[in-house]
């Protein structure tokens, strides 16, 4: 078997650009003579070739029918079809039965188990460059083998080499590799994965079962085995290739990956630098962050803690370099944040990063400075950043480059690294926004310059200045995007950011933001009605957008980003009309509707809070109030009253969601008392019978002769629905008003007796803006109707103290004195 060893380069030399070129140089041979780069009677051995790794009966007649092939037609001059032909008749049993004897040390085996490993690593590496092999189950049974031999290095059993030492090497006859595994025809892809186990297993326990001690990297402790780097490198490339594949990671993560390449990088196993760290990486980045570090926080976190004093150990051009590396294996927001050893290493890199900052530096290497820096932004704010001027300088720079790279002549495309880094400075000056629109403490109750940088007011005004600017030049962009672009995901990256200022900031740049309206309702809209490939810019957010939160992505999610924007712009004369004209009502209806559905169908429904619809409300109401005839004409405002009819009869039994009920009964309330006179229809029946039950629900007198409580199931969200209440009291005198037919359903639903009793016993009421409220409901009540002015006249004569007999207006309503 010598000659099996020389196979093994040859293999591993095949590269995938080769394939492409479909027989290398001599493919463009004729047709009588030349055959993919081949002569007529090449082909015709090859041919032979091929027929015996077929019907081989043994590994032994497969590696060599595979050694005669590499011997007569080089990979680099077969063409695809015929490699993949070759592919397939050896399949994947060889290499993994080669791997498995290798690991347990079978003596019978025929050849020394480095060599078993190279060849067996060889032909995976070679096999996993067609993608159908790549994704095949056999395969993937071999990656904790994998794993293992990187993490570890090529060690076998101890017993098995000793006996190997005390014993001639055996061979059949015939030359036949020996082994438990290697020559029975029947293996299957199960025993691999049983071995790969076995092999895991023996990996974390001594021979003993006790636990194997992990071994610190160290001058003084180096591996106990060296790994050949060319082993080594076709391990990565078959791992490397598998993660490429769509559920490559999650497969890649199921088997064990973080812990072994974690192990590998703190052994510095060969090549764990160069392709471990990479691979890492790439399992790192994306979706998966979150899960892995959430599994493997202790390992990830030395790793960080390793990479990160390698960073402040080395010299400013080799940092430079490892920024964005580094940016890489920082965890996720929320994860490791009360652990002290991360915040340490969070304060280490701030302290080198602050003189990079300062420095004159390329724009390609302050976009990774500025990147990492919005990463550990990410993790703890501005608490660990540094002093109030540092902090500054920080936010100028990224506005910077945002400006630059922005306000370039339209038809420019930005490159993807120059995207990238832009992405990041739209998460430092997200930051700035929260920091700048803060309310203010004096500098001197900061205990020391690395704890919350507070910013003076002239501060305050120098950051809100350069901000302006820059979102300027991000308004200047997106009045740039033509409809062909809304899918792309840098533009959304964009929008979300100007959303984020607009959600703080309206007054300034009034003209450029009410400008732009148009676009951010056309671009919310393409979303929301699926026009948009949203997997693709899902998956681009996730991977490029810093701090975005990585749960699954619908069409709601622009306009989520917009929707407290709305709100403010919605009360102001000017932006409003232009909201009008883009029909950006129907865009809100339709944007409840979908929640509504989505939120319904949730199992978890009464325990999930959802502020998007509660602002979606609000502005409705902003036109509600102010546009009384564009409600009463308008059809998406019909629907609207459909659907909260639907809704609010589910939501009063979710205490969880009252703020949410309050929004929705406050704002069908407001559109009912548009309605002129008529008799009331089904489905207003129905919500104002949900509604007159959710409004009673507030206020406990149970404690009286005292005054009146908030209730129980209102005490946490009084703060948040209070105004809605008292709202809603105000629209339903409204209605009462516009309809009064509603004061008999009111009477009938026993609202009214409710109130009246309430009022009597108690002595009064939490606020006097409860109380006027109230009182305007129940005026309301005795001006439309005979009957109820009569009760509450009746009730009054009874109460010579208490809640009901300090008001005043209502006496005078009612007639009593």
């Amino acid at each position: 078997m010598a000659d099996s060893a020389a196979f093994t380069p040859t293999v591993n030399s095949q590269s995938p650009a080769k394939e492409e070129q479909g027989g290398g140089e001599g493919g463009g041979g004729s047709e009588g003579d030349v055959k993919g780069g081949l002569t007529d009677a090449q082909r015709g051995v090859l041919e032979k070739c091929v027929h015996a790794l077929k019907h081989a009966k043994n590994d032994s007649q497969t590696l060599a029918a595979l050694l005669l092939i590499s011997r007569l037609c080089p990979a680099s001059e077969l063409d695809k079809p015929t490699l993949r032909r070759i592919f397939e008749a050896v399949g994947l049993n060889l290499p993994a039965r080669l791997l498995v004897t290798a690991v347990r040390g079978d003596e019978n085996s025929g050849l020394p188990p480095d060599e078993l490993l190279s060849l067996g690593t060889a032909l995976l590496a070679a096999l996993s460059t067609e993608p159908d092999m790549a994704s095949s189950p056999q395969l993937l049974t071999t990656i904790p083998l994998l794993l293992g031999i990187l993490a570890n290095g090529p060690v076998f059993n101890q017993q098995k080499r000793e006996a190997r030492e005390q014993h001639q090497v055996g061979q059949s006859p015939d030359g036949e590799v020996q082994s438990a595994n290697i020559s029975n025809p029947d293996y299957n892809p199960a025993s691999v994965a049983q071995s790969a186990e076995e092999t895991e297993s023996s990996r974390k326990k001594g021979d003993d079962g006790s636990e194997a001690s992990r071994v610190s990297m160290s001058q003084e402790n180096p591996p106990s085995s060296s790994l050949d780097a060319a082993l080594a490198a076709d391990c990565y490339l078959v791992l490397t290739v598998v993660c490429a594949l769509p559920r490559g990671p999650e497969q890649l993560l199921s088997r064990g990956a973080i812990s072994a390449l974690c192990q590998a990088v703190e052994l510095n196993q060969t090549l764990s630098h160069e392709k471990g760290l990479t691979l890492l990486g790439s399992l790192l980045s994306g979706k998966n962050k979150d899960k892995a570090w959430s599994k493997h926080t202790p390992e990830l976190l030395s790793l960080l803690v390793r990479l990160s004093k390698d960073f402040c150990e080395s010299t400013d051009e080799t940092r430079l370099g490892m920024c964005g590396q580094l940016a890489q294996f920082l965890p996720p927001a929320g994860v490791a944040v009360e652990s002290e050893e991360l915040k340490a290493v969070v304060g280490r890199l701030w302290e080198i990063l602050r003189p990079m900052v300062q420095a004159k530096l390329t724009p390609r290497h302050i976009g990774s400075i500025l990147v990492l820096s919005a990463c550990l932004l990410d993790l703890y704010g501005w608490e660990m950043a540094g002093p109030p001027k540092f902090c500054c300088l920080l936010v100028n720079r990224a506005c910077v480059e945002v400006r630059m790279g922005l306000e370039e002549l339209p038809g420019n495309d930005l490159t993807p690294e120059v995207q990238h880094t832009i992405t990041g400075c739209y998460r430092i000056m997200e930051a700035a926004i929260e920091q700048a629109c803060s309310p203010g403490v004096p500098q001197a109750a900061a205990p020391s310059q690395s704890s919350i940088a507070t910013l003076s007011l002239q501060q305050s005004r120098q950051v809100l200045g350069v901000l302006e600017e820059a979102f300027s030049g991000l308004m200047y962009f997106l009045q740039q995007v033509e409809p062909s672009r809304y899918g792309d995901p840098f533009v959304f990256a964009t929008f979300r950011s100007l959303c984020s200022w607009l959600a703080e900031e309206t007054s300034c740049l009034k003209e450029e933001v009410t400008k732009l309206l148009p676009f951010l309702i056309n671009y919310t809209r393409s979303h929301l009605q699926g026009g948009i490939l949203e997997h693709s810019l899902a998956d681009w957010m996730v991977k490029m957008s810093i701090g975005e939160d990585r749960g699954a992505w619908t069409g709601r999610e622009a306009l989520r980003y917009l929707l407290p924007a709305l709100c403010h712009l919605s009360a102001e004369e000017v932006p409003r009309k232009v909201l009008l004209d883009v029909d950006t009502p129907a865009l809100l209806v339709d944007f409840l509707s979908q929640s509504w559905t989505f939120l319904r169908g949730k199992t978890s429904v009464a325990s999930t809070r959802d502020p998007s619809m509660e602002t979606a409300c609000s502005a409705l109401l902003n036109f509600t109030v102010t546009e009384p005839e564009r409600v009463r004409k308008d059809s998406c405002f019909r629907s609207l009253e459909v659907l909260l009819s639907e809704a609010l009869p589910l939501l009063v039994n979710k205490p969880r969601l009252l703020v949410l009920t309050a929004n929705c009964c406050t704002l069908g309330l407001m559109i009912g008392r548009l309605k002129e006179g008529g008799s009331v229809e089904a489905g207003q029946r129905r919500f104002l019978s949900s509604a007159l039950r959710f409004l009673r629900s507030a206020l406990d007198s149970s404690s009286s002769p005292g005054p009146a409580k908030v209730s129980l199931s209102w005490e946490d969200s009084w703060d948040d629905a209070a105004e809605l209440w008292r709202l809603s009291l105000q629209a339903l005198g409204g209605c009462a008003r516009a309809q009064p037919s509603i004061t008999t359903l009111i009477r009938e639903e026993g609202w009214l007796r409710h109130m009246l009793a309430m009022l009597h016993q108690c002595s009064a009421l939490p606020d006097q803006l409860t109380q006027d409220a109230l009182q305007e409901a129940l005026c309301a009540l005795a001006e439309r109707c005979p009957v109820c002015k009569q009760e509450i006249g009746d009730m009054m004569t009874r109460s010579s103290e208490g809640a009901l007999s300090s008001m005043k207006k209502l006496k005078k309503s009612v007639g009593v004195k």
